[in-house]
Formats: C-alpha cells, sequence, structure tokens
C-alpha cells in the first residue's frame, strides 16, 4: 500500500471553471418532502440549480463517526443558493497534482505560469464536518417552480480524489451541459479521510451494529435515499436513476453495488477510471497487503496521543483540524481509510462480491484512460501495486519478483509486453503497466461479470491526448472529466477532434442513463462488451475520433488479472 492510493485523483480537484460567474435570479419556492426551496435560475441555459442541501444531519459531536441520521426539514423557505461546506481534507495536499497536470499540457512557460497563477488565488470552500450536502441541476423546473414535462433521468455524480480529497461543488462538476441534455444533475459530498473511513476498536464496540469506518460509503447511500424521497420536487424520476463517478467515484460505484443496503436506489452504473475490486482491507484481519480497519483507527488515535484504551467519546472529542494535521503529516495512516470489508455494510470484499455474483446487478458502462499513471509513477515507481522494490533491470530478478503472484507464463508475457527489462524504458513501460493494473484490469473485470450477471454491460477506452505537440501527460488520469461535463478549459487549447469527442461522449453518457443502452440516433454503435468490444475515444494522437476496438490492451490485461485472482483467492484461504 503505497502513496498514490491516497492520491487517486487528487487530480479531479483542478477546476478552473468558476462555480458561477456572476448572481443568477431566484426560482420561485418549491414544495419538498423537506420544506419549501428556492433555488437560481439560469435564464440562458434554462436550468435550475439548488445547492447546498441537506441530505443528511451534520456529523459532527456525538455523531462523528455514526451512520448519517435523518436530513433536516425546514420551517421556513431554504435558501438554496450557496454551496455548502466541503468535508475535512488535508489542506493544499492537491496542489503538486494539479501542477502535474498544467505542466503536461505544454501550453509554454508563460502560459503555464498564469495559470498555476489563477489557479492559486481561486478560493476554496469552507472545510467543515457539517458538510453532507449535495446539489442538484434540472431543466425540468421553471424559474416559477413548476415542472415542465414528464419526470427526467437522474445522473448522481462521486466525485474521485481518493477517498480523501474533493467535493461535489468543484468547478468542473458543475455545468447545465448535461442537464440541457436531458437529465437531473445531483453532486453530492461525502465524508473523507478519517472522518470518513477510520475504524477503530472503540467505535465497533460502541456501535449496535457492532461495526465502524464505511461512513462514505453510508453517506453515499443516504444521498440516493434522499433522492428516492425528494427528487420527483426538482423534476426527477426516483425510479431512474444512474450513478457515476471517477477514481475514487468509481471505486465508489463498485462499492454501492456490492452494498445491500443500497440495492434499489440506483438504477445503471458508469465508473470512469476505477474500480474498488483490488481493495481487499478487512475490519479486523490484516492479510493481502491491507491493513485492517481497526489497526488504521489505532495508528491514528496512538499519533494523536491517545492510549490503546480510549473510548469512543475520547475519539470524538478530538479536535477535527488536529485530526486532518496529523493524518496529512503521516502517509501510511492516510492509506488506511478505504473501505472494508465489515460483515454489515459490505459482507464481501468488492472483488469477491463481483467474482461470485454477489453484486447489485444493473446495466453497466466502465472505463479507462490509456495513460492514467502518467500523473504519479514518478513519485512511487513500482509498475505492480502487489510488489514492494521491484528490480528496475535484470529479466530473471524480475521473473522471479513476479511469478509467485501472477504465474510463470503471465511473468514473462508482462516483462516482453511491457518491455520492463531494458533500463532505458522502465519508467514508460512501468508507468503504463501500472495504470492497466490499477485501471484497465478492474474496470474490465467488473464489466465481465455484470454480463455475466445479464445485465448490458460496455467499456470504452480514452486514448485522446491534449492537444499540443509539447504535451506529456498522455490521456492522463480524469482527463476524461471536462469531456463528460462539458467544462474543458479552453486555457489548455482544444481541437476540433476534442469538440466532437465532448459531444459523442455527453450523448452516450445520457442515453445510457435514460435507457441503459448508450446508443442512439447518429451516433456510432456502441456494441455491448460480449466478445471483447471496447469503444476507443481518441482524437488527437492520429487515432479516429472513436473506434470499436476488440480486446483492447487484451494480451496485457489477462496477464495482470492474474495478480487480481491471485489475490482474491488469498482472501479465500483466510
Amino acid at each position: 500500500m503505497r502513496k498514490f492510493l491516497t492520491v487517486l485523483l487528487a487530480g479531479s480537484t483542478l477546476a478552473l471553471t468558476a462555480c458561477g460567474d456572476k448572481p443568477l435570479p431566484p426560482t420561485s419556492a418549491i414544495d419538498t418532502p423537506q420544506g419549501k426551496v428556492i433555488g437560481e435560475w439560469n435564464e440562458d441555459t434554462g436550468v435550475a440549480n439548488f445547492m447546498g442541501l441537506p441530505f443528511a444531519a451534520p456529523p459532527v459531536g456525538d455523531l462523528r463517526w455514526r451512520p448519517p441520521a435523518s436530513a433536516p426539514t425546514f420551517s421556513e423557505t431554504y435558501s438554496a443558493t450557496s454551496f455548502g461546506n466541503r468535508c475535512m481534507q488535508p489542506i493544499g495536499g492537491e496542489n503538486e497534482f494539479i501542477n502535474r497536470i498544467i505542466e503536461g499540457q505544454g501550453v509554454g512557460g508563460l502560459k503555464e505560469t498564469l495559470i498555476k497563477g489563477a489557479v492559486a488565488a481561486m478560493p476554496a470552500g469552507e472545510f467543515s464536518e457539517d458538510c453532507l450536502y449535495l446539489n442538484v441541476r434540472t431543466p425540468n423546473l421553471g424559474q416559477d417552480g413548476v415542472m415542465d414535462g414528464e419526470k427526467l433521468p437522474v445522473m448522481v455524480w462521486i466525485h474521485g480524489g481518493g477517498h480523501s480529497f474533493g467535493s461535489g461543488d468543484l468547478g468542473f462538476y458543475q455545468s447545465d451541459v448535461l442537464p440541457q441534455k436531458g437529465v437531473v444533475l445531483v453532486t453530492i459530498n461525502y465524508r473523507l479521510g478519517a472522518f470518513g473511513y477510520m475504524a477503530h476498536p472503540a467505535l465497533t464496540a460502541d456501535d449496535p451494529r457492532g461495526v465502524s469506518g464505511n461512513y462514505g460509503l453510508l453517506d453515499q447511500i443516504a444521498a440516493l435515499e434522499w433522492v428516492k424521497d425528494n427528487i420527483e420536487s426538482y423534476g426527477g424520476d426516483a425510479g431512474n436513476v444512474t450513478i457515476f463517478g471517477e477514481s475514487a467515484g468509481g471505486w465508489s460505484v463498485t462499492e454501492l453495488m456490492s452494498a445491500p443496503s443500497a440495492k434499489g436506489l440506483f438504477h445503471r452504473a458508469i465508473g470512469q477510471s476505477g474500480a474498488s475490486t483490488y481493495h481487499l482491507g478487512d475490519l479486523t484481519g490484516n492479510g493481502t497487503m491491507w491493513p485492517s480497519g481497526h489497526s488504521g483507527g489505532l495508528d491514528l488515535a496512538e499519533k494523536m496521543g491517545l492510549p490503546e484504551t480510549a473510548s469512543a467519546d475520547d475519539l470524538r472529542a478530538l479536535d477535527a483540524v488536529e485530526i486532518m494535521k496529523t493524518v496529512g503529516l503521516n502517509i501510511s495512516v492516510g492509506e488506511a481509510f478505504h473501505t472494508v470489508r465489515d460483515g454489515v455494510v459490505l459482507p464481501k470484499n468488492i472483488g469477491i462480491a463481483f467474482r461470485d455474483g454477489d453484486m447489485n446487478a444493473v446495466p453497466t458502462l466502465f472505463g479507462y484512460n490509456a495513460d492514467e499513471g502518467t500523473l504519479f509513477f514518478g513519485d512511487d515507481p513500482e509498475p505492480t501495486v502487489w510488489l514492494e522494490g521491484f528490480p528496475r533491470e535484470g529479466m530473471d530478478a524480475q521473473l522471479d519478483a513476479l511469478t509467485p503472484i501472477f504465474g510463470s507464463d503471465a511473468a514473462q508475457s508482462l516483462l516482453s509486453s511491457y518491455a520492463l527489462s531494458d533500463p532505458e524504458t522502465f519508467m514508460d513501460a512501468g508507468t503504463q503497466m501500472l495504470g492497466d493494473e490499477i485501471f484497465g484490469v478492474n474496470v474490465r473485470f467488473v464489466t465481465r461479470q455484470s454480463a455475466k450477471a445479464g445485465q448490458p454491460a460496455y467499456i470504452y477506452a480514452f486514448t485522446r491526448v491534449p492537444p499540443s505537440e509539447d504535451q506529456t501527460i498522455g490521456s492522463y488520469h480524469g482527463g476524461e472529466i471536462p469531456f463528460v461535463f462539458g467544462t474543458n478549459e479552453d486555457a489548455f487549447g482544444t481541437s476540433d477532434d476534442d469538440e466532437a469527442i465532448e459531444q459523442l461522449m455527453q450523448n452516450y453518457w445520457v442515453n445510457f442513463a435514460r435507457t441503459g443502452n448508450p446508443n442512439g440516433e447518429g451516433l456510432p454503435n456502441w456494441p455491448e462488451h460480449k466478445g471483447q468490444s471496447w469503444m476507443v475515444f481518441g482524437g488527437n494522437n492520429e487515432r479516429p475520433i472513436t473506434a470499436v476496438e476488440t480486446g483492447y490492451r487484451k494480451t496485457k490485461l489477462d496477464a495482470l488479472e492474474n495478480g487480481l485472482f491471485y489475490h482474491l483467492d488469498l482472501v479465500d484461504d483466510q
């Protein structure tokens, strides 16, 4: 378990697009199950925007490290015209990652400096434990608050950030483009890091369920329950909800698919560059390279000066800012804060649930980017998540390291297909191998298992690179987000190919949310993954804008998948 696992996707916090350039007039008050609510009305787009809606009680005081409590109701008209607080997270921890994205675009020295300055000058939201808010953008209400037509499909976005960073209010997610195409867009917050995923023996003993941790996942479920109960007041169809997310948001999609209590709260699932099938943590047991949930909580408590016998009250009395400072100074502590198999919220690890077909099976659309590793491999140059200290050269030494995990044939295949043994190409080869293993293997596995469960299942590869000839990051992690939301940053430069890819991806995503099938009139046919079909989004790199490819990177992904299966078998043996 290494540091890059906690910064996937700190890059999602790059948001040059302003969250609101000018004040917009209010909507009339609408009646909702929570009470009367007013939002903002955009006359140019015909979209009503409701921000900072509480979907659960503030998880503060005695509610810290507990499942989310019921959402408040409003005795007076609630003004949903500004975003709620962002969840607690290390301040500034994503800055280096953001700078890498800017530098990798190849826009030139002066322009790069200006962009960095603009990002640094952007105001940040307030950080607080009181952060369980969501935002709704709907094209289905007029300024008078009256629904304009039939209920529309709902798309619920789960942000990335390694379960440690990010927020639903980031500029890249706040766009009217998807709503204008006929969906109600919901973006949510959920507790992060220690506040969202820490387990501890004292918290387990204090909980009537006999478990702790997974609070961020429970927040996501609470947000979906809010959608079920409230979204029709905003013009949405509670019976047609698509969850979608990127990086840790993609992890979250598969975690929700594995959580029994989320069953029926969503009807389709989109995962962009993330699937949690390789997360093998357990509440109480160490194994398969993942620390137990309890050990992570005990480690943080010790670093905060508490004894091993600390009570739940002692933990809840800790200062929130000091908790974040301590996590920020201790990378190994931060890595402990992910979902764990606890037997209640998650009866099985995500990979085991999908392997066994024991998940909330719905139509799926998953994919990943061609160069996922470019932004973080240099920090920790290990080509596989399953090994530390991988030899940089020497075929025999590399084979000896890979064979116990991947098997002899797959080890040979990996060395030859990635050219790992040549010191001249090690960094480039390792970068691609790591991206394929973390993302490609897992999104393909989820797609295949969804198809085996009898559901329509679609998969894509995003190979578009920035248009500058001087770009260095390729199809980087998070690079597809602005194409989906229509928030491409002009400062980085865009091409005709980029504009075409934007329209295609948005239409595919909205069609999928509407029907469970991305295809529609005027779109190139996207076949289901049966027979290994992938939709490849290219452009800017001598590839067609879209192409259907059979068995994308199949030899590499087949070999790497052996490592996942090896570790799933280890879980079975414990």
